[in-house]
């Protein structure tokens, strides 16, 4: 019976290598993002949102817990968007950031990451907050300067 599901495991494990395209490797390729649910899918950036001033720094007190005061992404992801702890992304490396559609940065952001210890936002920041605080993460991938969100790849 054991042998039966490891040589099951091992089949299973060679589908899966030969639809994700190839051998997996440490570093290069990264897990695919989880699809962004229904509820989600139509959710973006306000126009103009990912380089007002204002909103941006608004986002920035947000992000800083100055806002809510259970919420501070930089205890986690760090104030300049390096992990503090463990698990964290790196907001600084673009090769996380333009993974990210807005539609999925926004749910992440309002419903929080499962089985990690980034909490759901929804209910306790309004949308147009959420928004502002994704518009300042998303600088730290840019040298700290506000950018269009034109590197997203899907």
């Amino acid at each position: 019976m054991i042998r039966r599901a490891v040589g099951l495991s091992v089949v299973v494990a060679g589908c899966a290598l030969i639809v994700s395209g190839g051998m997996a490797s440490a570093g290069d390729d990264m897990a695919p993002l989880a699809p962004v649910p229904a509820e989600y899918a139509d959710k973006h950036m306000p126009p103009g949102g990912w380089t007002d001033a204002k909103a941006l720094e608004e986002g920035k007190k947000i992000y800083l817990g100055e806002v809510v005061t259970d919420i501070n992404c930089g205890s986690c992801h760090g104030e300049d968007g390096k992990p503090k702890k463990k698990g964290a992304r790196d907001l600084r490396d673009p090769k996380n950031t333009s993974r990210y559609s807005d539609s999925y940065w926004f749910w992440r952001v309002s419903e929080g990451i499962p089985k990690t210890k980034m909490k759901a936002n929804k209910g306790k920041l309004t949308e147009e907050q959420i928004w502002k605080v994704i518009a300042y993460q998303h600088m730290f991938s840019h040298d700290g300067k506000p950018s269009e969100h034109t590197d997203y790849k899907p």
